[in-house]
């Protein structure tokens, strides 16, 4: 190996075990170094080269001139009350996103961002509010994954399931997001089943139906809010250019081709979208697809103007939904304290009102 690479390090999480063990021949080290480098990062949780103790200490020297393992700063931790962990990541650039673990008492779950801000827009979240910046790659969705595997580890339990539900639309960064996810789905990766990773979408209809051919057991979860055409299209931008109608034919492929069965997500907003009425458009709606209804009482973002609905309004609506035949359910909120949704840590390090910083070494 030439000790003095002259390109700049390459992300080791963006390589399979095929392409490192490529990168190693071509520098004429045996091919299996690579299956003793992904042991160490995604079975033992290295988080340096110095730690892979069956590497030559001369190849331990020179790997972090050629590779790059973590790129980014945990620059922001928070940890709410009901265990909930919520890390803000800074990258080289200067970029910033959110990673989450999410515990329960039988999983430990992972929710990731795909991009740094989010083009959707929806007019209710704080992850658009700043439009997009850039797409992630593959290597620092892996990363997010290793972060929150990390903070899992470190109470005691392993991570069981991921979401893309973080910052970001994840069909609209396809080709990474499906690197990341064959990388999260590998043996010799983080080895987590593809029945257990979950794509949300505000509804990509063309790349749905992508997602349906690619042979994977994936969950989706299409990010609703709204059972009709015009108040979907006053909460999300974005449906101006979707119809409901090319969404539900994406979503009835989508579950021809792959057995799975659609979430379907629905932000409860007070007043907006929790009356009588909504209810009955979305049972509706359900009719139409093989789904379950996942309903989520909104998280209040500062200065947006949308508020949390009451209990006995969230609770009348997935009551009708449910005597209407519709699987549905209120998910339990977490992080409440540390406003876990989507963007809120990311926006306050941006107004800088975060959190002191913290630095934490994974484990």
């Amino acid at each position: 190996m030439n000790p003095n690479e002259a390109t700049s390090p390459a992300h080791l999480l963006d390589m399979d075990l095929e392409g490192l063990g490529a990168w190693f021949t071509a520098r004429q080290e045996p091919a299996f170094r690579a299956k003793q480098v992904m042991q160490w990062v995604y079975e033992r949780g290295a988080t340096s080269f110095e730690e892979m103790t069956n590497l030559s200490k001369p190849l331990r020297e020179l790997l972090p001139r050629a590779l790059r393992l973590f790129t980014s700063q945990i620059v922001r931790r928070a940890q709410s009350q009901d265990g909930t962990v919520k890390l803000l990541l800074q990258w080289p650039d200067g970029a910033t996103s959110e990673c989450v673990m999410i515990p329960t008492e039988t999983r430990r779950t992972a929710c990731i961002s795909s991009q740094v801000g989010c083009p959707a827009g929806c007019r209710f979240c704080a992850s658009g509010l700043g439009g997009l910046e850039r797409n992630l790659t593959a290597g620092e969705i892996v990363e997010q994954v290793l972060r929150v595997s990390a903070e899992a580890v470190a109470s005691g339990h392993r991570l069981t399931n991921i979401v893309f539900m973080g910052l970001g639309e994840p069909l609209a960064n396809y080709d990474r997001v499906l690197a990341a996810v064959r990388t999260i789905n590998a043996p010799w990766g983080p080895n987590i089943g593809a029945r257990k990773i979950t794509i949300s979408t505000v509804g990509l209809p063309r790349m749905i139906r992508r997602l349906a051919d690619e042979g994977l057991q994936l969950n989706l979860a299409l990010s609703l809010h709204a059972p009709n055409e015009h108040l979907r299209q006053e909460l999300i931008p974005w449906a101006e250019k979707i119809g409901l109608e090319d969404l539900i034919d994406a979503c009835r492929f989508y579950f021809e081709k792959t057995g799975r069965e659609i979430t379907l997500e629905y932000i409860l907003l007070h007043q907006v979208n929790d009356h009588p009425q909504h209810a009955a458009q979305l049972a509706r709606f359900c009719k139409q697809l093989r789904c379950n209804v996942n309903l989520i009482r909104y998280n209040p973002v500062e200065g947006l103007g949308y508020e949390r609905p009451t209990s006995e309004a969230s609770h009348a609506f997935v009551e009708y939904l449910r005597q209407h035949g519709v699987n549905a359910h209120i998910r339990t909120s977490r992080g409440l304290d540390i406003d876990a949704a989507c963007g809120q840590l990311r926006r306050k390090e941006q107004q800088g009102e975060s959190q002191t910083p913290v630095t934490l070494t994974a484990r």
